[in-house]
């Protein structure tokens, strides 16, 4: 009997132990659940935002919408005013010009808490009277503080004081593929917003201003939106809309706006200066072909051709002539006429200059003391 028990406790011992080892060795241990897949939400809070309001909500006080009005003077055409009928009747039957009044509209931007405000040219441009209506719907005067036509830029200045500021962003950084937004007043119809990317940087020659150097824009900007904010996905101005290409005087997708580095410059001269203050040569320029290159014999067909100098201006004065081709200012490679008058435009009157190129196929270098440009009406 007690050698069957102790058979019997000592199979059912090993047999345990058997168990416990094939269970340990063979059964592979349980597998972690799968991770739950991210929603389609998530993916967008992990990868960028979802929404511009707060970018929206901190620049939208500080656009404007701006509404001019301008009185001009229409004449009545009417028979009375043929001079076959004023021959036998005088004066007697002929009528008053009519004065009709004229509004137009546009957008603003306040640069700064003392009541200035950024804006384009073209928006005020002879204008009797201008008021800006905040984004809360107060109504405001304004007087022009002064303007720079060359950039198509104005200042406004309004007696109100603290009024919301927008924070200036750093254009310089803008890239292509960035987020803007534009912000003003399209068509009247009150602040509106428009979302795109920048499409391009350093846009020039366009032939819309003198000076150029636009950032360029797919955001939707139609008429009433020049003057109006042009800002980053963190609220930032970086430029102020201006311009559109269309055939069909709509949005298009092509929009251009004159970057805030650019805007801000010109409106700190015009609050210290009263103007903006850039360097002139006094001549007219074309850019050298192949064509040209092969006709005067140039090596290289890159540079300006001078095609006509101001009598008694600085490049008069230095003996710049007609038919020389100007290669270099300040060591600087001249590879358009748009470059003259970007590098000149730089430089401070009085100061100056050395222009090397060539005059009959001889090389020359002059020294040329800058003056300062005329303004618009002084060069009509």
């Amino acid at each position: 009997m007690n050698r069957a028990f102790t058979y019997i406790a000592t199979s059912t011992v090993a047999g345990v132990v058997a168990a416990y080892i094939a269970v340990t060795l063979f059964t592979s241990p349980p597998q972690p659940s799968a991770p739950t897949p991210r929603t389609s939400s998530s993916l967008i809070h992990k990868e960028g935002p979802v929404s511009y309001a707060s970018a929206v909500q901190q620049a939208a006080p500080a656009v404007v919408n701006i509404f001019t009005a301008k009185i001009t003077v229409q004449k009545n055409n009417s028979l009375f005013n043929d001079p076959i009928f004023q021959r036998f009747f005088g004066d007697r039957f002929q009528s008053q010009p009519r004065k009709k009044l004229q509004t137009s509209l546009g957008s603003g931007v306040i640069i700064s808490n003392k009541g200035y405000i950024l804006t384009n040219h073209h928006v005020i441009a002879d204008a009797d009277e201008i008021r800006i209506v905040l984004a809360n719907g107060l109504t405001l005067d304004a007087t022009v503080a002064g303007v720079d036509p060359d950039t198509d830029l104005a200042v406004l200045k309004t007696d109100t004081k603290d009024l919301p500021t927008i924070t200036i962003g750093d254009s310089q950084g803008v890239q292509v593929g960035d987020v803007v937004l534009a912000i003003g007043n399209p068509f009247g119809v009150g602040q509106t917003v428009t979302m795109g990317i920048v499409s391009a940087t350093g846009r020039d020659q366009l032939g819309i201003n003198t000076f150029e150097n636009f950032i360029q824009t797919d955001a939707a900007i139609n008429p009433g939106n020049s003057g109006g904010a042009l800002i980053n996905a963190y609220g930032e101005l970086v430029g102020i809309n201006t311009a559109i290409f269309s055939k069909s005087g709509g949005s298009q997708g092509i929009g251009f706006a004159i970057p805030v580095t650019l805007a801000k410059g010109v409106m700190d001269q015009i609050l210290k200066k009263g103007r903006v203050v850039r360097g002139w040569l006094g001549i007219a320029g074309q850019d050298i072909t192949p064509a040209l290159a092969e006709s005067f014999e140039l090596k290289e067909s890159r540079g300006v051709l001078v095609s006509g100098v101001l009598d008694g201006g600085p490049a008069d004065k230095a003996g710049i002539q007609p038919g020389d081709v100007i290669a270099k200012i300040d060591n600087k490679i001249l590879t358009s006429s748009h470059d003259i008058l970007n590098i000149i435009a730089a430089v401070a009157p009085g100061d100056k200059v050395q222009i090397q190129g060539w005059r009959d196929s001889e090389p020359f270098d002059i020294s040329v003391e800058v003056s300062e440009r005329p303004r618009i009406q002084e060069r009509q």
